[in-house]
């Protein structure tokens, strides 16, 4: 299902080069990193590749084939981007070789900076950030984890970055490779929901989210087209 256009610029501000009166769309493919070593733990900066398992996930997402060749089915990108860290960089170097462009590695598009927190079990994390996670419901000032990013200068630079993407010209069809946060921060955005509320959103790895921008009237409006729609394809083949 389509969801309705949600407005996400309402002042004049004029992208580089482009007039407010001409309208034109832009597709953005949004795709977190597959599974990455290390087991259940906690990654922001810490930097794991993929396991194999990872690799299968993210070639399953882009409709790759198993030399990692385009196949009927993959996207049409002209633009690869990808947070700089190896579990999205690796893959996304291949998907760009695929596409017949260059990938671009963004240091924007890169996960929360877990500070002392990065790297710890999953379970211990938990108990550890959990007063955090509590008063966050109620401010997105609360969390800052010790030594790291604050959610307030992560979510800054996210946003700064997604709005960038609008700027870029000569680009239809975008691909984004990140991370599980980033994608917590753009598709609430987009949907108009609080941050803060989230969590019932699920965000597996190598989860493909579309999104169309459109810009007309001088504004930029945001439709989210499908959200893990690898997973849902494949459910269907094998029903």
């Amino acid at each position: 299902m389509r969801l309705r256009p949600v407005n996400l610029a309402t002042s004049n501000k004029k992208p580089p080069g482009f007039p407010l009166s001409q309208s034109r769309s832009l597709i953005v493919d949004l795709l977190r990193h597959g599974e990455p070593e290390g087991g259940d733990i906690l990654r922001g900066r810490i930097n794991p590749v993929l396991t194999e398992l990872g690799w299968q996930q993210m070639r399953a997402a882009a409709s790759l084939d198993v030399s990692f060749s385009a196949t009927a089915n993959t996207p049409h990108w002209d633009t690869v981007i990808s947070s700089p860290l190896l579990r999205c960089r690796e893959f996304a170097e291949r998907a760009a070789s695929a596409a017949e462009t260059s990938c671009r590695i963004e240091e924007q598009w890169q996960e929360i900076d877990y500070g002392d927190w990065d790297g710890m079990p999953l379970n211990q994390w938990r108990q550890e950030a959990a007063d955090q996670f509590r008063a966050f419901r109620q401010d997105l000032a609360a969390l800052a984890p010790p030594n790291g990013e604050e959610f307030m200068s992560f979510k800054a630079r996210i946003l700064a970055a997604w709005q960038s993407i609008g700027d870029r010209q000569g680009s239809s069809h975008v691909l984004v490779v990140t991370h599980g946060g980033v994608m917590r921060v753009v598709l609430p955005t987009v949907l108009g929901m609080p941050l803060n509320r989230s969590f019932p959103l699920d965000i597996p790895f190598a989860c493909l989210s579309r999104i169309k921008l459109t810009w007309a009237g001088g504004k930029v409006s945001a439709s989210l087209i499908f959200h893990n729609g690898a997973a849902y394809r494949q459910a269907n083949e094998l029903s």
